[in-house]
């Protein structure tokens, strides 16, 4: 009696997302991973041989793309889940995720930015599951609270199963960002979901302090979190719709998606393919796009400063990552040692110091942008060596 009770118990809460244990698994439900990226806004401890995605930059025992993944196993079937990466990362990224097998990591023989990535993960699925509803997420995000952020994946993939729309999660702005996206939205419409998912009115990239105040201010402008969702059928749609070209290039192959023959049709189609982002190829032309407005504690993880507002802090506000690290007159900054080594620091104030056995970085948070300068100019200046 007992057992049945319990079984009952949790028959009743199989679709009540304060008990996501007892989830049901949608086999339509599919999850594509973006994890090629180079990571070069964290150098010097992002390398190209090894970035962010792959490192513990949190310390939690877990890498990026570990959170990432364990995050979509509470409402994605596991065999559902793609890795979509660089071939370079093959290897790491089997290591890192033993549950998975070859054939659900996606190799790029080149990177071509987010629009051909997707439409590879979607021929795949396509001949897998043609009634599939996909959410597509970068692989080093940070994410606070699982729960509400597992609730919002859960609505966002009711509503596009049930309707012909590219739904992207906007995060409600905490303060004007400038390295985030931002969404606007039509503020006097609803979507038949209620009033959290809103039809989509403009894009607009990293503003300015000015413009990023305003679009605070107004009430209608969101962060743009980079995470969608959507039916196989609307994305293909809005691919043959505007970016024909990309759809075609993969279209043609369609047939060898999932066989031997796939690696050699990749490697074909990769070099002919324009290299442009989701965003600007469908997201901002498609007049079916909505919005699902959530809070679920959430970072893009993208920069120093990004990771110094998550971090643990001491009373001068630095956040400090070494077992021998003193500070003197040194406040609101970053500061990583390399380990064993001691590491002195005086009279900074909101800078960003990392130290690895090969590289020295030292930078102020207000100019991290430029770092992805600094790599550039190491590259010609110094070679591959150091990064």
């Amino acid at each position: 009696m007992l057992i049945l009770a319990a079984l009952f118990e949790a028959k009743k809460n199989w679709k009540n997302p304060k008990h996501s244990n007892y989830y049901i698994m949608n086999t339509n439900n599919f999850c594509v991973i973006m994890a090629g990226g180079a990571g070069t806004r964290f150098w010097p401890i992002s390398r190209s041989s090894l970035p962010k995605q792959f490192i513990d930059i949190l310390g939690t025992g877990k890498t990026l793309l570990q959170q990432t993944f364990d995050r979509f196993l509470k409402i994605c079937p596991l065999e559902n889940i793609y890795i979509v990466t660089s071939a370079e990362y093959q290897q790491i990224t089997l290591e890192q995720l033993p549950q998975i097998n070859a054939s659900q990591v996606l190799l790029e023989p080149a990177r071509r930015n987010t629009a051909p990535c997707i439409a590879y993960a979607n021929f795949r699925i396509q001949n897998v599951n043609p009634n599939a509803s996909i959410v597509v997420a970068p692989s080093d995000h940070l994410i606070l609270n699982e729960t509400a952020f597992i609730e919002t994946l859960q609505k966002g993939f009711d509503y596009v199963s049930n309707n012909d729309a590219l739904l992207t999660l906007g995060i409600e702005p905490t303060r004007p960002d400038t390295g985030y996206g931002y969404i606007q939205i039509n503020k006097d419409k609803k979507s038949e979901m209620g009033s959290d998912i809103k039809k989509v009115k403009t894009f607009t990239e990293k503003p300015d302090l000015e413009l990023a105040k305003f679009f605070v201010e107004s009430g209608e402008f969101f962060w743009n979190s980079g995470i969608f969702l959507w039916s196989l059928k609307s994305i293909q749609d809005s691919f043959s719709k505007y970016l024909e070209d990309v759809y075609n290039a993969f279209n043609e192959k369609a047939s060898v998606f999932g066989t031997m023959e796939e690696v050699k049709a990749i490697e074909e189609i990769y070099p002919a393919c324009r290299n442009i982002s989701i965003d600007y190829g469908i997201m901002e032309k498609a007049s079916n796009v909505f919005v699902l407005i959530a809070s679920f504690g959430w970072s893009d993880l993208g920069t120093w400063t990004s990771l110094f507002d998550h971090a643990e802090k001491n009373e001068e506000n630095n956040a400090l990552n070494g077992s021998h690290i003193l500070t003197y007159n040194t406040t609101n900054s970053i500061i990583k040692s390399n380990e064993g080594k001691l590491m002195v620091v005086q009279g900074l104030s909101d800078y960003i110091v990392i130290d690895t056995p090969d590289a020295l970085l030292i930078c102020n948070k207000k100019d991290e942008q430029q770092i992805r300068l600094f790599v550039n100019d190491i590259k010609v200046k110094k070679g591959e060596k150091f990064i």
